[in-house]
């Protein structure tokens, strides 16, 4: 079930914008294992003037909120997954992604109809 935040630049086509989650999602289903179905993403664009990294135009930082539980492994092939994935389409250079992971206790999700999540059989593995 993660959240996942992507903020770019404003003005990106939305063939690119597409291919942005799409690519993010990619990486999480292959490195994390989570289900297909399992889409949470906010796409955030920013005015130039309101998005300022020395990284460029191209800048993409991607935030994502998961359950904790993944090796250092599996958060490896996430980031450099998601990078590649980036890279290929809509080619947005390696050095322009930033990648920050949080992961919260299970006991400060409020999930199914607000029941805490250490409480419910999520349906899939988070020790990958």
């Amino acid at each position: 079930m993660p959240i996942v935040h992507v903020h770019i630049r404003a003005g990106r086509p939305a063939a690119q914008r597409k291919a942005i989650l799409d690519g993010v999602h990619a990486a999480l289903v292959d490195a994390f294992r989570v289900p297909e179905s399992d889409r949470n993403q906010i796409l955030h664009e920013h005015a130039p003037e309101h998005l300022e990294s020395p990284k460029g135009p191209e800048y993409t930082l991607v935030e994502l909120t998961v359950f904790p539980g993944r090796s250092a492994d599996a958060k490896r092939r996430l980031y450099e997954g998601i990078v590649r994935n980036l890279e290929h389409a809509p080619g947005i250079p390696p050095s322009a992604v930033m990648i920050v992971l949080h992961e919260p206790p299970l006991e400060c999700w409020g999930i199914r109809g607000g029941k805490i999540a250490s409480d419910v059989a999520i349906g899939f593995k988070v020790d990958v």
